[in-house]
């Protein structure tokens, strides 16, 4: 039986974290579009073409290595290759190293596919730009308005990065794949929270990817001074969403289930003086949950706490909803798949959700998709210290080696 080899599998984590990588802090830099991800997109086409594979980029950006016949459909094994600024080694790495090393280990053992495997680094997954654009092009999930406005938080434009990079923003909608080319589609990734490490579980199957809404809220009040103003007279825009933090908990036990989750995540107060009561807060909420009612039920819920906060505190309120992303579901035969394969290999295995986003989650309604995690040590992610161990990541690529070879290789029990 083939078998994976984490030595390779190390060396190729290792090389790609080079690219972007920073001495200072140890973190990784390798933002869509930049030069040190375009770089490890060249690297990338390199070692498909050690392995004889054909291979290309899109216009979206995605690099595709494909071994196998041609004219059928493939299985497509993938995740991205881009960072957050100051990221760690192994997010997005892990699963585009895990194909690689799928098509050594078959071509070692002399396994010929009956389809065609398909290795691709996707690209911008980390959302730089507002989306996940390598597996949005892919999936006809994209426009001509979307990426013609498109910007970073520096307000540097996606067509202008994509320009600079050598690429067409507009090549973009020429990468979408027909349903009927792709037979499966399979990504391996860390966990980056900490529910495997703690439960010293080996392998996590993903049964759907979270849906996602993100609000842009204003409390306005009136700012004054902070030594004259008396307390019982304020309309202290701070102290209205600090009520609302507090709710937070009693709206989940309400509203949401064990996979809920709402966060306040960046919070301004203006004028912003130590020495005035804050007139104005604009601060984010971004809720999930795996069921798109449920997520209806938490956003109804946030609206009319506010509602009633601003009256208490003598406040107007707003807010803007800029984005509502619906969950996701992995394949009941994938998942079927991926839990056989586990049991197998003698791993522990147990299924969850996904609370973060993933390429994967474009995919579902599209082909036949499937998710596979491995631990995070501490559940850190998105961080320089971001950690999982070799073993476990020699044993996640061999769960993905396991199931790709019955997806392709009619003849393999044999």
């Amino acid at each position: 039986m083939p078998r994976v080899n984490i030595e390779r599998i190390e060396r190729d984590i290792t090389a790609i974290a080079q690219f972007g990588f920073d001495e200072t802090d140890r973190g990784v830099y390798r933002q869509g579009f930049s030069e040190a991800d375009m770089a490890a997109r060249q690297w990338l086409r390199a070692r498909f073409e050690e392995l004889g594979m054909a291979h290309r980029m899109d216009g979206a950006g995605n690099v595709i290595g494909r071994w196998g016949p041609e004219d059928l459909p493939a299985i497509l094994i993938a995740s991205h290759l881009d960072s957050v600024p100051a990221g760690g080694i192994f997010d997005g790495v892990l699963g585009v190293v895990a194909g690689l090393e799928t098509v050594r280990a078959m071509q070692e053992a002399g396994i010929e596919p009956a389809c065609p495997i398909e290795v691709i680094g996707t690209s911008e997954e980390e959302g730089r730009f507002g989306g996940m654009l390598g597996a949005q092009a892919m999936t006809g999930h994209l426009t001509r308005e979307w990426l013609d406005s498109a910007k970073d938080e520096h307000g540097y434009a996606l067509k202008e990065a994509m320009a600079a990079a050598g690429l067409d923003p507009h090549e973009a909608l020429h990468a979408y794949r027909r349903p009927e080319e792709i037979l499966a589609f399979l990504e391996l990734h860390v966990e980056q929270g900490p529910v495997l490490d703690m439960d010293k579980t080996t392998i996590g199957v993903v049964e759907g990817i979270s849906g996602v809404f993100k609000w842009n809220c204003r409390l306005i009040g009136k700012a004054d001074h902070a030594g004259t103003a008396p307390m019982d007279m304020r309309s202290d825009a701070l102290m209205g969403m600090v009520d609302f933090a507090h709710e937070i908990q009693r709206i989940i036990d309400e509203e949401g289930t064990d996979k809920s989750r709402i966060t306040i995540g960046h919070v301004a107060c203006k004028p912003g003086f130590p020495h005035t009561v804050p007139g104005e807060v604009d601060f984010t909420i971004v809720g999930r949950d795996l069921d798109e009612e449920v997520m209806r039920g938490l956003a109804n819920a946030c609206r009319r706490v506010l509602s009633s906060i601003a009256r208490k505190h003598k406040l107007k309120f707003e807010y803007e909803e800029m984005s509502w992303l619906k969950p996701a579901y992995c394949d009941p035969e994938i998942i079927g798949l991926i839990e056989r394969k586990a049991a197998e290999l003698g791993y522990s295995y147990r299924l969850m959700p996904s609370g973060a986003g993933h390429d994967v989650q474009f995919f579902c309604e599209h082909a036949r998709s499937g998710l596979i995690f491995v631990p995070s040590v501490g559940g850190i992610s998105h961080a320089p210290d971001e950690w999982t161990q070799w073993s476990d990541c020699e044993r996640g690529c061999q769960l993905l080696l396991e199931c790709v070879m019955e997806l392709a290789c009619e003849k393999v029990a044999a």
